[in-house]
């Protein structure tokens, strides 16, 4: 695999991957987090990984850039690393209930218009894909998952929304996602999700992480109704 290793600010550092997103890719930059974090133990204080890249940040005055980098570079160009985190993923996917419905989702017509499908057609489409969590980013719980169907690539909005809430499924280019909170938004709105996709008391805080394998179900009115209920 072709990549790059370079400054991303004062006190972080960036592998980037030539390659195109997929799952074998994010796997090796998973193992790679984890190998970090032992690795630099206290001077790491925290890491992201993108659709094709791993950043790396490091106390201040406590960084040593020569080491980190000729670390990732070790790392990136080892052809025997492992390519999964052992024990902590599985092909096992994420089940998220969706309502699919105008009331709940004002993209949903458009997107079946646009396609010409029907509006069941949209739904099945995206009900049938397993997508694969690649980044997370946006928002805290926002993960950025593909890719969706063909037939569904749609662009986003030319105006972002002011606000979309949380638990809004979206659909923007190639990939899907639900917001976890109430936020601004430029994706088009397909569903809604009852389920809280990020909660603080809750460990992990976030329903979905990177390396995962997500399906949408699809549910009645009345089930989305009765499961967004406070318990």
């Amino acid at each position: 695999m072709t990549f790059e290793v370079g400054p991303a600010g004062e006190s972080a550092m960036r592998l980037i991957f030539s390659e195109p997103p997929q799952p074998a890719l994010t796997r090796k930059l998973l193992s790679i987090q984890d190998t970090a974090q032992h690795y630099f133990s206290e001077t790491l204080i925290d890491s992201v990984i993108g659709y094709t890249t791993l950043t790396l940040f490091f106390t201040p005055f406590k960084f040593e850039r020569d080491r980190a980098e000729a670390w990732l570079r070790e790392q990136a160009d080892n052809p025997m690393l492992e390519t999964s985190r052992p024990g902590e993923r599985t092909e096992q996917p994420v089940i998220l209930p969706a309502f699919y419905h105008p009331s709940v989702a004002p993209d949903l017509e458009w997107l079946a218009d646009d396609t010409g499908l029907s509006v069941d057609d949209v739904i099945r489409l995206h009900c049938e894909q397993t997508y694969f969590a690649y980044a997370t980013g946006f928002a805290p719980g926002f993960c950025y998952l593909g890719n969706v169907d063909s037939r569904l690539v749609t662009p986003r909005l030319n105006t972002p929304r002011p606000q979309v809430p949380a638990g809004a499924v979206a659909i923007a280019d190639s990939q899907t996602a639900v917001y976890p909170c109430d936020s601004p938004g430029g994706w088009r709105l397909i569903g809604a999700c009852p389920e809280r996709l990020f909660t603080l008391e809750s460990t992990p805080p976030s329903k979905l992480s990177v390396g995962d394998f997500v399906r949408f179900e699809p549910i009645s009115e009345a089930e989305f109704y009765s499961m967004s209920r406070p318990t």
